[in-house]
């Protein structure tokens, strides 16, 4: 397939008619600057963090010859057409979570998070030593974009309720905001699935829009107020278990930087993934400890349920098996985790349960 002319007939066309010009990096006395749109609110924990992080590294490891303009969503495109703005040019990169742009491609949800996926450390390994940044990058090529690793908020949590799921049939009708594949393996029992944007969610739940949400982990789930409006919190979920940030470059404009500034921009990339990961992970205790005192109650789903995720979850996976990139993607992800998770079971988890064991013995 000649994916650019796949760009020109797919539903980005429209996009890309719309904008005047291709926008290029703006010069000025040698200086680069571009301009990243984000589908992060500022101030936001852990996402907006990673953002943040990417824009001073790029700035800071350039000495100032390449520069971001970070934008929130709503200063030039909505947090959703981030994917668009860049694809078409009219904005040089973005900051956002992959998974929200399933309907131009299924694959793209490997770069976020699926359904019983890896841990972040999992995904991780998989990017870098199994075959998943090229496969993201052939992806990005059908709509004219680089893309990249940029940032993981670590395991996120199965969601805030105002009510207890006794069973997988409490979530028939339920109205509930779920991004990507885990969203439509709560439509497969019965959901009503919502996806809305970070900065509207707190609206949502607190007027009864939504009967309730998943957003990250406790770090930022306490700086969003989720706690002021429910109280019943699962505190681990199938859906994302540890979840990829990405950043996205036009193709265009990435291949008219210099490749020292591709590179800054590559190695950007990955400081920022393992320091946001990092300070999300050392926050995430402190933050639901503060939660439990303000009468949060955190539980666990029963085995039935986490039973009819996992059903639902092949169903929903199967379902894509017909495209080819994302049997090639999910195929090379699975082996990667396979892989990962013979080493992992045998060390860090068995670990980490009898060390926890000898610590609180007595």
């Amino acid at each position: 397939m000649d994916r650019r002319s796949f760009l020109k007939t797919s539903a980005l066309g429209g996009t890309a008619a719309a904008a005047t010009t291709l926008a290029a990096p703006v010069y000025a006395q040698g200086k680069k600057t571009l301009t990243m749109v984000t589908s992060w609110p500022r101030g936001f924990a852990v996402l907006d963090d990673a953002a943040s992080y990417l824009n001073n590294m790029v700035n800071e490891m350039s000495d100032g010859t390449l520069t971001i303009d970070k934008k929130a969503p709503g200063e030039l495109v909505g947090a959703f057409e981030v994917f668009d703005a860049v694809s078409s040019g009219q904005a040089d990169m973005y900051h956002s979570a992959d998974y929200y742009f399933i309907g131009q491609h299924p694959a793209y949800a490997y770069y976020t998070a699926v359904p019983f996926g890896g841990t972040a450390q999992e995904l991780t390994n998989w990017y870098y030593h199994g075959g998943g940044h090229d496969l993201h990058n052939e992806l990005g090529e059908i709509f004219n974009l680089k893309s990249f690793q940029a940032g993981n908020s670590g395991s996120q949590s199965g969601g805030w309720f105002r009510k207890e799921i006794g069973s997988a049939a409490d979530f028939n009708g339920l109205k509930f905001r779920m991004p990507g594949l885990g969203g439509k393996v709560l439509g497969k029992l019965g959901a009503s699935v919502q996806n809305i944007p970070g900065g509207e969610l707190y609206q949502a739940l607190s007027s009864g829009a939504l009967d309730g949400l998943e957003w990250v982990g406790p770090f930022a789930d306490e700086r969003a107020g989720f706690q002021e409006v429910a109280k019943v919190y699962y505190t681990a979920g199938f859906h994302e278990p540890g979840s990829g940030l990405s950043a996205a470059v036009n193709l265009d404009v990435f291949n008219e930087l210099s490749p020292a500034h591709q590179k800054i921009i590559t190695y950007a990339t990955m400081a920022t993934t393992h320091l946001q990961l990092a300070e999300t992970l050392a926050n995430n205790g402190a933050a639901l400890s503060r939660l439990q005192q303000q009468g949060v109650k955190t539980m666990q789903f029963s085995d039935d349920v986490w039973d009819a995720f996992g059903a639902a979850s092949s169903e929903v996976m199967d379902e894509n098996m017909g495209d080819e990139l994302f049997a090639r993607t999910r195929e090379s992800f699975e082996a990667s985790l396979t892989s990962s998770a013979e080493w992992l079971s045998k060390s860090d988890a068995f670990y980490v349960e009898q060390r926890e064991r000898v610590r609180n013995k007595g």
